[in-house]
């Protein structure tokens, strides 16, 4: 896998942010120290992180310094002065350019580079391809015995289709290369640049004096199976970027600010300060963190525990960035920042816990580097060894040329990211989507497999319960009041009703408590004990269910249960799963006595209630600095710091878009069964990718020699180096059959099981 490769962007450096934009983009972390977050779109593998971690940790100013790969962001923590000297914030981003050459700048809403680069690569594979192809169909003819003039012109052509293939396919390893050059250290895409360069150039050069041998389908060949390798590794590792992206969108752009005289000013969220009161209509998203000074509502905050039941704010109650207000409007006093608060903190707890994660690639790219000055010595070694001793520096070069040909990493480049293409291939004919490559290594090592509760082990769906004994009257005026709601229990109890409901001319919702409406019998209530009934006895349910009492004049009428039905697949999964080894739980924020009952039906080892996304998050990171491997499954935004934090993470596709973009599969069905599936798949793709390697580094084992000994022309190097690249990936194709025991999830099956049993 080569290093460091930049995009198409091209050599032109962008400006510098200049001193007073870093600033005021800066974090305030505390007395004397700041934050800032840089964008380095074309960092790529663990000697850029290396590189630039060691230039930032140089300076005097910087405290510490991080490189997500997932993100491509650097998160620099520096002094605001040194020595009673302030700090120049551009030296920071100065640092990065001249250590790397790669651009650092401040975040935009410019198209993102990645995508980009993915556009440039998948164009660079369909170039080269196609010019190998018709190269190597030239090439048959000359082998065939052509005559000496057909011979130069088929060279000659084939030079003219190999030229724009090493432009446009070849550019990505000369940038990378010359950057790395220029700031005088190398890289893997040096030997890499100067195999496909002087094969080209040895090729001509025998063209121009009439040879009788050419490889210009040794260079497009290359180039063409190196750029698969880079381009299946990029989308593997691009598609684990979206999750903050998408979590920082809940976030508004801006809020209505109310003045001390009434005026209303629309402001940025950044320029909202602690102090300032917010104006939340129905149906916005909080900006900041605050605290209630007028209005009720029914806050949707499943940000912060996953529950899909609305809770009910009222003056006083403090709300959190990110929620949604969904039946009222509010008046909020801002007590934080917009950096400082909830929903920022989420994101945070979510960039540090994919920096982290990325600690397992770092380790394959940094042993990597020892790749490139060992080829050099390998072929520079031949290259002096065949001149002075044969004479023949013509050989020299050609055998020189083969070394470095037969020694490029393709095979090596394609062990992992082939197999994980073919095995997110067989995932998702079974209803699971792998959104980033490297997990499946990591979910083969799972001990531990832990679950959010509503959503996930249950479908988030109330259900109305013992309805054959509710009295029919009952349940037609409460559906008849319900109807004018979309509260979950409402809604769910309109929809238990398939007869005719009671008719109400004017009904009002009062937001967090209920529904009323009034009539010649009297009034009506639907909602909860203490708005429903005039002498609530404070009673609640004692079996962790859901209620909503229905009224008249204050009297109960009759108490309707809700529970939520159990996902298909959760007790056969959890039973499997205990039965294979791996300990279980659940980590949720509903209530103690529901979370508790849920576990104990599914027969699961340990559980956590009432956690905030914080602590689901820490409980992951406690187990894991215990040596464990977690897997984590959730739906919820409030999972998405666990998601990203535990070892590995599976969500279902009705999880909230930012559990989803967190997580590293999404199952498609309502199932669970996807869970032990993709556990199983999984370590048959491992087991692969160990094979791979083998292969890979027995193909140079027996290779290298060859091409030392002078055997291996640049052709013959080519066809082996594509040889092992191809046995590669037929090996990796071995994971299409399927494996004894192994059943596709298909939709019938889920709904097969979706009568399974339900929580009483």
């Amino acid at each position: 896998m080569s290093c460091c490769a930049p995009g198409a962007e091209g050599l032109v450096e962008s400006p510098l942010p200049s001193a007073e934009e870093l600033t005021l983009s800066s974090r305030l972390l505390g007395p004397g120290l700041r934050q800032t977050d840089l964008s380095v779109p074309q960092v790529h593998c663990g000697t850029c992180i290396t590189t630039i971690e060691k230039a930032l940790k140089a300076l005097p100013s910087v405290e510490r310094a991080r490189v997500n790969l997932s993100t491509k962001r650097v998160s620099i923590v520096w002094k605001e002065k040194v020595e009673s000297e302030p700090t120049d914030p551009v030296v920071l981003v100065k640092a990065i350019v001249d250590a790397t050459g790669y651009d650092a700048h401040l975040f935009s809403n410019e198209e993102d580079a990645g995508e980009k680069l993915q556009r440039d690569l998948i164009r660079a594979v369909a170039l080269t391809g196609f010019a190998a192809a018709n190269i190597m169909l030239l090439s048959v003819s000359v082998w065939s015995g052509a005559d000496a003039t057909t011979r130069d012109l088929f060279h000659w052509i084939s030079a003219m289709i190999a030229a724009p293939a090493l432009i446009y396919g070849g550019r990505f390893f000369y940038q990378s290369a010359w950057k790395a050059l220029r700031r005088g250290r190398t890289n893997m895409d040096v030997p890499i640049a100067l195999a496909i360069t002087l094969s080209y150039a040895v090729s001509l050069w025998e063209t121009m004096h009439h040879g009788e041998h050419a490889w210009f389908d040794a260079t497009a060949s290359l180039l063409f199976f190196l750029l698969i390798g880079r381009a299946l590794d990029h989308v593997m590792r691009d598609r684990a970027r979206a999750a903050v992206t998408g979590l920082a969108r809940l976030s508004p752009r801006g809020a209505m600010v109310l003045g001390a005289g009434g005026s209303r000013e629309y402001r940025p969220v950044e320029d909202i300060a602690p102090g300032d009161r917010v104006a939340i209509a129905t149906g916005e998203r909080v900006p900041v963190d605050g605290v209630v000074e007028s209005g009720a509502s029914d806050m949707d905050v499943s940000i912060v525990n996953g529950e899909s039941a609305p809770r009910a704010v009222k003056t006083g109650d403090a709300v959190q960035a990110g929620t949604l207000s969904l039946t009222g409007s509010l008046v909020l006093k801002a007590t934080a920042t917009a950096k400082d608060s909830f929903l920022s903190e989420v994101i945070s707890l979510m960039e540090a816990a994919e920096g982290g994660r990325a600690r397992y690639r770092r380790i394959a790219d940094r042993a990597a580097q020892y790749y490139s000055p060992a080829v050099h010595l390998l072929a520079l070694t031949a290259f002096l060894c065949w001149g002075f001793i044969g004479g023949d520096w013509k050989q020299a070069m050609l055998i020189a040329i083969a070394v470095l040909i037969i020694t490029c990493p393709c095979a090596l480049g394609l062990a992992v990211p082939v197999v994980q293409v073919v095995a997110a291939g067989r995932l998702f004919k079974n209803g699971v989507m792998v959104k980033d490559g490297s997990a499946m290594e990591r979910l083969a090592e799972i001990d531990t497999v832990l679950f959010d509760k509503t959503g996930t082990l249950t479908l988030g769906r109330p259900r109305l319960l013992d309805i054959d004994r509710i009295d029919k009257r009952h349940l037609a005026l409460a559906a008849g009041l319900a109807v004018h709601s979309r509260h979950p229990l409402s809604q769910a109890l309109s929809h238990a009703v398939s007869g005719p409901v009671a008719i109400f001319e004017k009904v009002v919702e009062m937001p967090g408590q209920g529904l009323e409406a009034a009539s010649p019998a009297g009034i009506y209530r639907l909602g909860n004990r203490h708005f429903a009934l005039s002498a609530p006895d404070g009673g609640s349910p004692g079996h962790g269910a859901s209620e909503t009492v229905l009224s008249l004049d204050g009297r109960e009428i009759a108490a309707f249960r809700f529970d939520d039905a159990l996902r298909p697949g959760a007790q056969s999964v959890s039973a499997s799963l205990s039965a294979e080894g791996f300990e279980t739980g659940i980590l949720s924020g509903d209530r103690r006595r529901v979370v508790a009952d849920l576990a104990i039906r599914l027969g699961l080892d340990h559980w956590q209630a009432e956690l905030s996304p914080k602590q689901k998050a820490e409980f992951c990171t406690s187990l894991a600095e215990k040596g464990r491997k977690v897997l984590m499954v959730g739906d919820g935004i409030n999972d998405a710091p666990a998601l990203a934090a535990a070892h590995v993470s599976i969500a279902p596709a009705t999880a909230a878009d930012v559990g989803r973009q967190a997580s590293d599969f999404v199952f498609m069905h309502d199932s669970l069964e996807a869970v032990p599936l993709a556990i199983d798949l999984s370590k048959r793709a491992g087991r692969l990718i160990r094979e791979n390697f083998a292969l890979a580094i027995g193909y140079n084992i027996i290779a290298v020699p060859i091409a030392l000994a002078g055997y291996a022309t640049p052709l013959i190097a080519a066809i082996a180096m594509s040889t092992s690249s191809i046995v590669v990936v037929a090996n990796a194709l071995r994971l299409n059959r399927p494996a004894s025991g192994e059943h596709p999830i298909s939709t019938e099956t889920a709904q097969s099981v979706s009568g399974e049993a339900r929580l009483a």
